[in-house]
């Protein structure tokens, strides 16, 4: 499999899953303001139209793209990891965080203020969500360490939404048990190892459209 990620986009919880499984994986970074591949500069549209990570290469031919698709394949593929409930009301469960995460979080709220050309009052519409989305979260990892029963392809993805705040205003210490949580979440192994690798290759990126 190859990833093609952007350092610290939302591309960074299929790495996280990835490493949590200890799959096989190449990493092919993207520049998102180009719109090519960084080492070769092949027109990333040719691989995926809309030009957005993650992107997932699983054979020559075959490619997987959105998040929540993405991270529900790497977690099918490598069932030892337990990255995903199976079925029932738990696969379910999951479902529901991902599409929270996806459009309350990462569409409603993060995409509008990190968004340099997004106006003014779309900024200030994304900050009237803020309250009522992370009240939510206070109270669910006031009483739980995990989204769901163990750490699973949600906490990967909100790790990496949360991961956000500190480039958009957001003060996560407004919401202590998401803080905590949050907190946590980079203190595990692979969690920091992902972080780390990205932080590295964010700054790099910030120091070429420097140069």
């Amino acid at each position: 499999m190859n990833l093609y990620f952007s350092p610290l986009a939302c591309s960074l919880a299929t790495r996280i899953a990835l490493y949590e499984a200890g799959a096989p994986a190449e990493f092919t970074q993207v520049d998102l303001k180009s719109k090519r591949v960084l080492k070769t500069g092949r027109d990333f549209a040719e691989i995926n139209r809309l030009t957005l990570v993650p992107t997932l290469g699983i054979d020559a031919q075959t490619v997987l793209v959105e998040n929540s698709a993405v991270l529900q394949f790497v977690a099918d593929r490598f069932p030892e990891a337990k990255l995903a409930p199976t079925s029932g009301l738990q696969r379910a469960r999951m479902q529901q965080w991902l599409g929270f995460i996806n459009s309350e979080l990462h569409k409603g709220i993060f995409n509008p203020l990190l968004d340099s050309t997004a106006p003014e009052g779309a900024k200030e519409y994304a900050r009237t969500k803020v309250p009522s989305r992370f009240a939510l979260l206070q109270d669910h990892f006031a009483t739980h360490e995990f989204a769901l029963e163990q750490f699973s392809i949600v906490d990967a993805y909100l790790t990496t939404i949360l991961n956000w705040s500190a480039f958009s205003g957001v003060d996560l210490k407004q919401w202590p048990a998401v803080n905590d949580y949050f907190q946590r979440m980079l203190k595990r192994p692979n969690v920091a190892r992902a972080m780390n690798e990205e932080l590295a290759l964010y700054q790099e990126e910030v120091r070429r459209r420097a140069s």
